[in-house]
């Protein structure tokens, strides 16, 4: 109850108070995300989106959600666009995620490239913070040796510039990397002491191999070759059906004839027209012939 008890009215833009979010405030975010990027905010995601939006809210020392609507509603192409993404996107990865993969990885492309000389290029897209393209760095470094690493080209995008910043630095917290090997936390990270003690930082022999990006993957795709392997995994969870077949089909025309496309386990090309061959659960290859269909 307010003052001399008048009751408070909800206000126009459907938000309850300074730091809730109303069913039109979702909305508005909803449909920015849906065309900035494809993000699919669906319906029961309220409370999460509205946390997130109090947090970017206070950075920018605004007194609640309403004013940052109003904002965005500003400048709907602004810059605040980009940090509106970032705060929407979950960038959770891990080392050594799906490990399948990286055997794929080892035994069907890094082998045969090291057997004939051969340069390889892979595109990790949807990078989050970084520990995918270590990963690939760190198994290729095992098969091809670190000498042969400039035959490799790596590029790792993402959409969140708050992400690629975690992973240009390659900096993680020591429980991080416990998934990886020894032999290969003692040969690939350098272990903080001081005030860095308890963190760990990728070798920089590694880390300038990496060509980090911020990409967009329903925007242009300019500028990038064509890639032997194509690790894009946990992506198409947060996209819509009709963005999903859109990006499938502009991720396999990037990829060489009998290039790999990896997506995440929870993932799956059912429904989806792909020109692509199954090879295995979470598992695609483009045809060595031009049989793909449209």
């Amino acid at each position: 109850m307010m003052a001399g008890g008048e009751k408070r009215t909800p206000m126009a833009a459907g938000i309850g108070s300074e730091w809730e979010l109303g069913r039109e405030g979702f909305e508005l975010i909803r449909g920015l995300a849906r065309r900035a990027c494809g993000l699919d905010l669906k319906p029961g995601k309220e409370a999460l989106v509205a946390a997130r939006l109090a947090r970017r809210a206070r950075e920018l020392g605004l007194n609640g959600i309403p004013a940052y609507l109003e904002r965005i509603r500003r400048e709907p192409g602004g810059g605040e666009l980009v940090a509106l993404i970032d705060a929407l996107t979950t960038n959770h990865t891990s080392f050594q995620r799906e490990p399948r993969h990286f055997d794929l990885l080892r035994e069907r492309v890094l082998v045969p490239a090291a057997r004939h000389g051969c340069e390889v290029a892979i595109w990790s897209a949807g990078c989050a913070t970084g520990e995918e393209p270590y990963t690939i760095l760190m198994h290729a470094a095992e098969v091809l040796g670190e000498a042969r690493l400039a035959s490799l080209r790596l590029v790792a995008s993402d959409i969140s510039t708050r992400a690629l910043e975690v992973a240009r630095t390659g900096i993680y917290s020591a429980d991080r990397v416990g998934m990886l090997p020894e032999v290969w936390r003692r040969r690939y990270l350098q272990r903080g002491s001081g005030a860095c003690q308890g963190y760990v930082r990728v070798k920089d022999t590694l880390r300038r191999r990496v060509e980090f990006q911020r990409r967009n993957l329903t925007g242009s795709l300019a500028g990038l070759p064509h890639f032997d392997v194509i690790f894009c995994r946990n992506v198409m969870i947060y996209l819509g059906r009709t963005v999903q077949e859109l990006l499938v089909r502009r991720l396999r025309d990037r990829l060489v004839p009998g290039g790999w496309l990896l997506i995440g386990h929870s993932e799956g090309l059912m429904g989806i027209r792909h020109g692509l061959d199954y090879v295995m659960p979470s598992v695609y290859r483009r045809p060595q012939s031009g049989r793909e269909q449209p």
